[in-house]
């Protein structure tokens, strides 16, 4: 028998973060909040289906700096749960703190796939930290599947993050063998 559905609290704790599994699996109760207004990342506060707030992005950021995972890069797990909190938010209450964190996590993600070096999550991750201080500037070493993939998460959303598609555009930059990854929508 499966446990009682009351434990995703515990869940987000980041104490409770094991692997990258588990931290994917956290961000998408965060999801489930975002959707729904109501759960565990809501508990004690006011909070409206579909809204992203500042409170949502530090579940988001807690989850992804546990200690278990700090020096890990960011999963393509993780990432598409970071996708998916997007996309579930229709209304932001943020000041684009989530626009930063996911821009900063995807290409966290993109670089490592691509066996490009990345500093601790806990560094790039960072409000503070410049993306541009880290990330890859051009596309050289950087996995054309990869960047085919976040084209296609970036593909059809309703918000466009322009940090994140200002970075897409600048590692693509003459790749013309993958003409998928122009398609990103700007």
């Amino acid at each position: 028998m499966t446990a009682p559905l009351a434990e995703p609290a515990a869940a987000l704790e980041p104490s409770e973060i094991s692997c990258r599994e588990t931290a994917a699996r956290a961000l998408t109760i965060v999801r489930d909040g975002v959707i729904t207004g109501e759960g565990p990342t809501t508990k004690g506060r006011v909070h409206f289906s579909r809204e992203l707030d500042a409170d949502d992005v530090r579940w988001c950021e807690r989850i992804l700096t546990a200690s278990a995972v700090a020096d890990q890069p960011v999963s393509r797990a993780e990432a598409e749960a970071l996708f998916e909190i997007d996309e579930a938010a229709t209304e932001r209450n943020d000041k684009g703190r989530f626009d930063d964190l996911i821009a900063k996590a995807v290409v966290h993600h993109a670089a490592s796939a691509s066996g490009l070096p990345v500093p601790p999550r806990t560094v790039a991750l960072a409000p503070e930290t410049a993306i541009e201080s880290w990330a890859p500037v051009r596309s050289a070493g950087v996995d054309v599947e990869v960047l085919e993939w976040i084209a296609g998460q970036m593909r059809g959303t309703r918000r466009r993050n322009r940090t994140l598609t200002a970075l897409v555009a600048s590692l693509v930059g003459a790749f013309v063998q993958a003409p998928n990854v122009f398609d990103i929508g700007m």
